[in-house]
């Protein structure tokens, strides 16, 4: 694991790569990993290199906060791809060499115009792949009891009247007859729907509109997928 030498163009080209997809070193907000990295760079990744700019430049602008930033800082070793061999000597990113160098220190020089469109365009691409990421979608699993009004109600028919009832967000499954006592029988109908498009108040409006077959709809069970 690790990045190679973060002061050649190999080592920056597989941080680059690396942060294709990802906003940090490790999880959803800067940390001691970004900050293990970052001081490990020489300084700002080439124009070309779109993604590990962008992270660099990001990173130092938490200047001030890079002590109070969460997480706990290790060996340079332990964060990147883990097809990288890790080509540091002792793997630790406080060295005394380290130490000497501000990388948070300012950048005086003036952005060319050229490096300013790449890095524009750059971060557009980027935010371009992170909103074509399909979303997750919270789905739910339900079991729902149908009890008809006697034991000539036809529950046949009464299955076929749940089922036609369609939706945006709404399948449904197996089903099964449960007896309940004195020769009635329940139907017990299994349904999956996304949780944004589909509740259950929805449904079992839905449901008891069939009164001429169904007296009561209940929840069996209900679990989120």
């Amino acid at each position: 694991m690790g990045f190679g030498d973060l002061k050649s163009p190999s080592g920056l080209q597989v941080l680059n790569d690396y942060l294709a997809d990802k906003s940090y070193i490790e999880g959803y907000v800067p940390s001691q990993a970004d900050v293990a990295v970052f001081e490990a760079v020489s300084g700002p990744p080439p124009a070309d290199l779109c993604h590990a700019l962008r992270w660099y430049n990001h990173i130092k602008s938490y200047e001030k906060e890079k002590a109070s930033l969460p997480g706990v800082k290790k060996a340079l070793g332990k964060y990147g791809p883990a097809n990288v061999e890790d080509t540091t000597e002792s793997g630790a990113t406080d060295s005394k060499d380290d130490d000497d160098i501000d990388l948070f220190g300012s950048d005086d020089e003036e952005e060319s115009e050229e490096a300013k469109r790449l890095r524009e365009e750059c971060l557009a691409q980027y935010e371009s792949k992170k909103a074509k990421k399909p979303a997750l979608v919270a789905k739910s699993s339900i079991l729902l009891d149908m009890k008809p009004w006697d034991d000539e109600t036809d529950m046949a028919k009464l299955e076929k009247c749940v089922r036609s009832i369609q939706a945006d967000g709404l399948v449904w499954g197996s089903s099964k007859l449960v007896p309940v006592g004195y020769g009635i029988k329940k139907l017990q109908i299994q349904c999956v729907v996304e949780d944004d498009k589909v509740g259950t108040d929805m449904l079992e409006e839905q449901i008891t509109a069939f009164d001429e077959y169904v007296q009561s709809m209940d929840v069996a069970a209900f679990n989120k997928i």
